[in-house]
C-alpha cells in the first residue's frame, strides 16, 4: 500500500507489491519540487531532482539535435506534473521490482487517468527511484524489468524508461555513440505515451500496433 500524506484518490489507490515473498509498503510519491524531509535517502533524491533539471531538461553537446535531452521534461516542469518515489531497499529480484512498478502504474493511471494533484495527465510523468542498487544490480534490475513492463506499459497508453549510469545501451537516436539514459541513481521512469515516441517502437509488432491503435499513422521522434 502507498505510505505518507494521501488525497482520497491516493487512498483508494493504495496497493501492496508482491513477489511472491509477501507484501511490501509501498510509498506514496511526492512532487519533484518538494522533497520531503523525511525521504529515504534524501541525497539521492537531490541529486535525481538536480540531474532532470540540468540534464534532461537542457540541451547536451553530443545529442545530435537542437533542443533538450528529453523534450517532455521541460513542459512536465513547467505545469509541475513530475512526481518521485524511492523504493529504499535493495530489491530481492527483478520480480519485486517488477511489482513495484505494476502497483506506481495503477496508481499513475488512476480511475480517471488523471494523476492526483496534476491538472493535465499528459505532463504527468513518475520516477521510482531504486539508490539501493549497486552498479552491478542495474542490469538485471532496471533493465531486466524494462524489458519486461515495456510491452504491457504501452498497450495501457504508457512509456516506462530506464536509467541507471552504466549507462543503459540504447543509443541516441540522433548520435548512435551517444547513451541519453545514464543518470546518477538507478530509476524507472513512466509518462503517458505522446506520438512521437514511435521510433522507441517499431521493432515490436505488439508495441507497435498499441501506438498505431491510439494514434493512427506513423510520425517521427525527436527523443535521445
Amino acid at each position: 500500500m502507498l505510505t505518507g500524506p494521501a488525497t482520497t484518490r491516493e487512498r483508494t489507490a493504495r496497493r501492496c507489491a508482491d513477489d511472491g515473498h509477501g507484501a511490501a509498503v509501498l510509498p506514496a510519491p511526492w512532487p519533484l519540487d518538494a522533497v520531503p524531509p523525511d525521504v529515504a535517502h534524501p541525497g539521492a533524491c537531490r541529486t535525481v531532482v538536480e540531474w532532470v533539471r540540468e540534464y534532461l531538461a537542457r540541451p547536451h553537446g553530443d545529442l545530435g539535435r537542437p533542443g533538450p535531452v528529453c523534450p517532455y521534461v521541460p513542459g512536465a516542469l513547467a505545469h509541475r506534473g513530475l512526481r518521485a518515489v524511492v523504493w529504499p531497499d535493495r530489491p530481492s529480484g527483478v520480480g519485486q521490482v517488477v511489482a513495484v512498478m505494476r502497483a506506481y502504474r495503477d496508481w499513475f493511471m488512476g480511475s480517471g487517468g488523471a494523476v492526483p494533484g496534476v491538472g493535465d495527465r499528459r505532463w504527468a510523468a513518475l520516477l521510482v527511484l531504486f539508490p539501493a542498487l549497486t552498479r552491478d544490480d542495474v542490469v538485471w534490475a532496471i533493465d531486466g524489468a524494462q524489458r519486461a513492463l515495456k510491452t504491457e506499459f504501452v498497450e495501457r497508453g504508457l512509456m516506462v524508461g530506464e536509467f541507471h549510469d552504466g549507462p543503459p545501451a540504447v543509443p541516441g537516436l540522433w548520435n548512435r555513440d551517444f547513451r541519453p539514459l545514464r543518470s546518477p541513481v538507478p530509476l524507472l521512469a513512466m509518462r503517458a505515451m505522446v506520438r512521437t515516441d514511435l521510433p522507441f517502437l517499431r521493432d515490436d509488432p505488439r508495441q507497435l500496433a498499441a501506438h498505431r491503435d491510439r494514434f493512427g499513422g506513423a510520425s517521427h521522434g525527436e527523443v535521445g
